[in-house]
């Protein structure tokens, strides 16, 4: 079984590597530097990975979707919301790519900004997010006015953020939704709208996920006003030499240092422990079934979520520099679209929360909508949104512009798209950014931003992730909207008798 997901992991990392080989060999024409290191920590990140999602089935995954249907069933309402938010939190805060962009924020800006008090906030957010997001689908109430609204304070709050924050902002919202989170949100969501009386699964039981992308970009904004306006931090004040640290040593192997780095992992796995032994035997009451495989199981997430943060340090974070620096030195950025490009579709097919989520919206909708097609149309939006958002690095542009455009699309899209696919478009925007494609993306936009004259990495180095957040949902709704003037067009055709119909 672990042979299977160790399989699973590898697949999951195969494009980016493809896509790296085939630059290097036919683009660039050389060797890494480091490339014996960088095959060792992606080799790490593989078996990280695989220990992690071992872990998960055996020990996270049965004992939370158990749990969201004991609260279905129960209907209880403070009980359901008060599961939403810990089980809300308790995942976002082990979720190895915020895990990852979190501590590249700190390290970027200097300790200003606080790598665990950035998870905090993000996580609690996502918690009550989630608990709203349970009342709605308890309630009935259409998911594109939370979206709209929701939108728009993000947009409203842009206009104020200091540009030092609003990169990670979005990013923030966009890595939160992975590969422990994804599976328990949506459970408890279509659990909820398949349990409801009058629930539609598609219109109902979707958009969890969406919510838990858009609120944390608010409140990531709202604590960088804190810190750079209030506090009045100058990100500036200190020079960080990104050059040097990637020659230093990417993470503590001796023995005091892996001890330390498994603590830390402990802490960042026990609100899910917390929230499972609380809910299961204080709330329902109930003994944890198969004990010893549900504590093997939480003992493979915290040793393979260590091992995927040491083997990110030592391999995904090194491509993603080396790449932007060798590409930029090609003096041609028609590469870098590409490689940005090729990056963001490959990685998109191969994801596979997407395809979990695709292959549950073909069902959930009886063939109205395809899975292929889904992931297609994900795919093609995360690599546009990339590409864009390495032209506004290279250009020197404002993220507010961007992003308060992309939104605007988006809300637009939203007021005319079919009800159906809102929810749904929304969640396969949070979506598309694996647990090993965020900090290639991450490492290449800080990449790029460090090497580029006049660039700051705070500022300019965040952003992708929110590129290839906002554009699937462009497509997704896109798609919808041109699929249903389609079929509007086909019905109303008139029929043409034939030439020699004399009936009346």
């Amino acid at each position: 079984m672990f042979w299977h997901t160790l399989l699973h992991a590898g697949r999951n990392l195969l494009p980016i590597v493809l896509v790296v080989a085939a630059f290097q060999l036919f683009v660039l024409q050389s060797v890494p530097e480091g490339l014996t290191g960088i095959l060792i920590g992606l080799g790490v990140v593989v078996v990280g990975v695989a220990l992690f999602l071992q872990g998960l089935e055996m020990g996270i995954f049965p004992i939370g979707k158990s749990l969201s249907n004991a609260f279905a069933r129960r209907g209880s309402l403070p009980l359901l919301l008060g599961f939403g938010f810990a089980f809300g939190f308790a995942a976002v805060i082990a979720e190895p790519a915020l895990i990852a962009v979190a501590e590249q924020a700190q390290t970027i800006s200097q300790g200003h900004i606080d790598a665990l008090t950035l998870r905090l906030i993000i996580a609690t957010s996502v918690g009550l997010v989630v608990a709203l997001g349970v009342l709605r689908t308890l309630l009935g109430w259409p998911i594109h006015w939370f979206m709209i609204g929701g939108y728009i304070a993000v947009v409203t709050i842009t206009w104020f953020a200091p540009p030092e924050i609003v990169g990670l902002a979005y990013d923030s919202g966009g890595v939160t939704t992975n590969i422990v989170t994804v599976p328990l949100i949506a459970a408890l969501g279509m659990g909820l709208a398949a349990s409801v009386s009058g629930r539609n699964v598609l219109s109902d039981g979707f958009g969890l996920v969406a919510l838990a992308v858009m609120v944390p970009m608010i409140t990531v904004q709202a604590y960088g006003i804190y810190v750079f306006e209030i506090v009045g931090v100058d990100p500036g004040a200190d020079s960080l030499d990104l050059a040097a640290q990637a020659d230093a040593k990417p993470a503590a192997l001796d023995p005091m240092g892996i001890l330390m780095g498994l603590l830390v992992t402990l802490r960042d796995v026990l609100p899910i422990i917390a929230a499972v032994l609380f809910f299961q035997l204080a709330i329902l009451r109930q003994r944890i079934p198969h004990l010893k495989r549900v504590v093997i199981g939480f003992l493979l997430v915290i040793l393979g979520l260590y091992a995927f943060i040491v083997g990110l340090k030592l391999g995904l974070f090194p491509i993603g520099e080396r790449m932007a620096d060798q590409l930029i030195a090609r003096d041609n950025v028609i590469f870098l679209y590409l490689f940005a490009f090729a990056i963001g579709f490959a990685t998109t097919m191969a994801e596979p929360a997407l395809i979990a989520i695709g292959d549950q919206a073909e069902q959930a909708a009886q063939g109205q909508i395809r899975a292929s097609v889904i992931r297609l149309l994900v795919a093609v939006g995360v690599a546009v949104g990339i590409t864009i958002g390495v032209h506004r690095i290279i250009a020197g542009d404002s993220i507010h512009h961007y992003v308060i455009g992309g939104y605007a699309l988006v809300i637009l899209l939203t007021l005319i798209a079919p009800r159906y696919i809102v929810a749904l478009a929304y969640d396969l925007g949070g979506v598309t950014t694996s647990e090993v494609t965020v900090p290639l993306v991450t490492a290449l936009g800080i990449g790029l931003a460090t090497q580029i004259e006049g660039r700051d990495a705070l500022m300019d180095g965040f952003g992708l992730i929110a590129f290839a957040s906002i554009f699937p949902i462009v497509t997704v709704l896109g798609y919808a909207i041109a699929a249903d003037l389609a079929n509007r067009w086909l019905a109303n055709r008139p029929t043409s008798r034939p030439p020699n119909d004399t009936s009346t």
